[in-house]
């Protein structure tokens, strides 16, 4: 057992030493079932390739697994929508089928569906690896259709090396407009793209891409995992837009579901050929009781396969950069980590883990790095799973982070419960470097999902109605002063103390005012709140400008000083007067939360040399209020051996200094 590091690294994982081998050895004997022990995975998850329609030198080449079917036959538009023997496939053994089309049967643009019959049931079907899937706009209708463009996308920049420290602006294409309306892949890249490398952040995170028939549900209902949306443009203005991202030196991942599938049939791949099975559990088991969806069956070849060859497509057709797993718990337990609070290490051992899921996800992450050594994957869990975010070889499922989901959850707790007079300062620092030992982890105030209806962002908690008219930079307001300084305070904090990266949701640096809600019944279809208000973030006049140039100010100083690189040191805090401070990287950060109270030379224990203020939280150009004079420089004294520093702390005020 003492050959699995990862034992090492968390002792108290050593009663479950044996389970962690057996997690081991399954993957290493589930890849051997693959490679045979002779090839790589990459070279065998090749579904993509094979299955779906594929144009060759002689003619169209349909196949598709579908062990239940009685026939299939494949009807569209060359067949005026008629299900007729003339196109029906043929049954290759092994739950295969195929048929080949001549050339001119088909063109570019051209729609089609699968007929499905099995025994005691017949219905239409998109294919399971279908590439390009398209909505009627009258019908609302869904079908399959032939890409096949005159000239392939030409690739024109290199993708930027992996950056050591993953700074995420998470985005949704479709809500990225001011436009009430769904923008576009060419629509961002040319408006939204340049204001995230403006920013600073060095990494793009594409959700909703994947197509799904309900465009409420944020990307989270996948029907067609190989198609990208077309609601957002073509196969070709996506990669233009990765293209584009890669020229800036940004990084793009994707925001990949493989934890669940919409339960459509007609458009999704439930009861796909007449069976629930094919690549689900059957009954409840297979559907996940809270998101209505349908749970995948780790345990089946033809799922695995499935799935790794999804990520190897999204790989080298689009040149991501690496993806970021969408509902890693709902994978891991057999109840999904519906209602569980993880807080013995026996339930991450216990007869609730669905081991088939450990084992496709260490899979998943060989996979990748086969495909591309240098991409990134993220694990979205909240469970704190051990050796998720640890090497494969090592006795991990292989992932480089872990989201820190803890984080967002503890400042929206803290916000909605404690008033901030009586936050503490050691309790924020705790929570905010709290993660497993053998792990790097990305830290967050707020995601998409404190951004949505029924929740509120960090801005919209602090500052409520009163942004609606008193934003304004010619006036003052008490509700906006507090929530303005929190609001910057709270994002540094979390940002200088992550461990690996660190993600922002789209419009969140700004302080975008009220929630996410996509167009349904409930708000009459509209796009009001579905869409991004950049024009806030532009206006000079306004304190969203403000919150915009802090946010860039604090993730260009965190990224050109490479604060990340080492961990914090020489911690300290003072409860009564609400001080934190430490120091990272020749960098120091101090944090005056109090509400009230500013302190005149105020010790801190630090490094030894003369300090300068490098980034200042006060600054009126950030919405502050100009109370520090940061052309001073700040010497250290020598006390008992240690080395100390004098500073004015104003209230509710952060800043960073560097030491010369």
């Amino acid at each position: 057992m003492q050959r699995l590091p990862v034992v090492k690294k968390d002792p108290w994982l050593k009663p479950y030493a044996k389970q962690l081998e057996r997690r081991f050895e399954r993957s290493v004997l589930r890849e051997l079932e693959f490679t045979d022990g002779k090839k790589l995975l990459k070279d065998v998850c090749n579904g993509h390739l094979y299955y779906g329609m594929h144009k060759t030198a002689d003619g169209w080449v349909f196949r598709e697994k579908a062990p239940n079917a009685k026939q299939i036959f494949i009807v569209g538009d060359f067949s005026y929508w008629q299900v007729s023997p003339q196109y029906e496939l043929k049954p290759l053994g092994n739950g295969d089928w195929e048929i080949t089309l001549p050339l001119p049967f088909l063109k570019h643009g051209d729609l089609y569906k699968l007929w499905m019959v099995w025994y005691g049931g017949a219905d239409e079907r998109l294919p399971a690896y279908v590439q390009r899937v398209v909505q009627d706009d009258t019908t609302k209708i869904f079908s399959a259709q032939i890409w096949d463009p005159e000239k392939e996308y030409e690739w024109k920049a290199k993708a930027p090396a992996r950056p050591s420290h993953p700074l995420i602006y998470e985005a949704h294409v479709g809500m990225s407009s001011e436009d009430e309306k769904i923008s576009t892949y060419w629509e961002f890249k040319e408006t939204v793209l340049p204001r995230i490398s403006r920013l600073g952040y060095n990494t793009l995170q594409l959700m909703a891409v994947q197509e799904h028939p309900y465009y409420g549900s944020f990307g989270y209902q996948v029907a067609n995992f190989f198609a990208p949306s077309s609601r957002f443009g073509t196969p070709e203005e996506l990669k233009e837009l990765i293209d584009a991202a890669h020229a800036l030196g940004i990084s793009v991942i994707l925001d990949v579901v493989h934890s669940h599938s919409v339960a459509n049939e007609k458009e999704g791949l439930s009861c796909f050929d007449g069976s629930d099975c094919l690549y689900f559990h059957s009954g409840d088991k297979g559907r996940h009781p809270v998101w209505d969806s349908r749970c995948f069956n780790y345990g089946k070849p033809e799922t695995i396969l499935f799935l790794l060859s999804n990520l190897k497509y999204w790989l080298e057709e689009f040149r991501f950069d690496g993806f970021r797993f969408d509902g890693v718990t709902s994978m891991l337990y057999w109840n999904h980590g519906i209602g569980v609070d993880f807080v013995d290490y026996k339930q991450y051992f216990d007869d609730n883990v669905d081991e088939d899921a450990w084992t496709y996800l260490t899979l998943a992450n060989k996979l990748v790095k086969q495909v591309s050594p240098n991409a990134l994957c993220i694990a979205e869990d909240v469970s704190g799973m051990p050796a998720l975010a640890f090497p494969t070889e090592q006795g991990g499922a292989g992932f480089d982070y872990r989201m820190s989901m803890g984080i967002a959850d503890y400042w929206t707790k803290i916000i909605k419960e404690v008033p901030d007079e009586n936050w503490s300062v050691g309790d924020i620092y705790f929570r905010l470097t709290d993660h497993r030992a053998e792990e790097h982890t990305v830290s967050y105030a707020e995601s998409h999902d404190q951004a949505m209806v029924g929740d509120k962002t960090i801005a919209f908690r602090l500052m409520d109605k009163d942004m609606y008219d008193s934003m304004s930079v010619f006036s003052r307001n008490l509700v906006i002063d507090r929530g303005i300084a929190l609001h910057k305070m709270i994002r540094l904090v979390t940002l200088a103390l992550a461990d690996g990266g660190y993600l922002n949701f789209m419009g969140n640096e700004f302080g975008h005012p009220e929630w996410i809600d996509f167009p349904r019944e409930g708000n009459g279809w509209s796009y009001k709140y579905a869409r991004r208000q950049w024009s806030l973030a532009d206006d000079t006049s306004l304190r969203y400008h403000q919150l915009n140039l802090f946010d860039e100010a604090m993730v260009h100083f965190v990224s050109d000083n490479r604060i990340l690189d080492s961990l914090p040191q020489r911690f300290a805090c003072n409860e009564p007067d609400k001080v934190l401070a430490f120091f990272r990287n020749n960098a120091l950060f101090v944090f005056n939360f109090h509400y009230e109270k500013s302190y005149s030379d105020y010790e801190i224990y630090c490094e030894k040399g003369t300090y300068r203020i490098a980034l200042n939280s006060d600054n009126k150009k950030f919405g502050g209020f100009g109370n520090i004079d940061e052309a001073l420089e700040y010497g250290t004294y020598t006390r008992d051996g240690n080395s100390y520093i004098k500073l004015y702390l104003p209230a509710r005020t952060a800043f960073v200094l560097i030491r010369k």
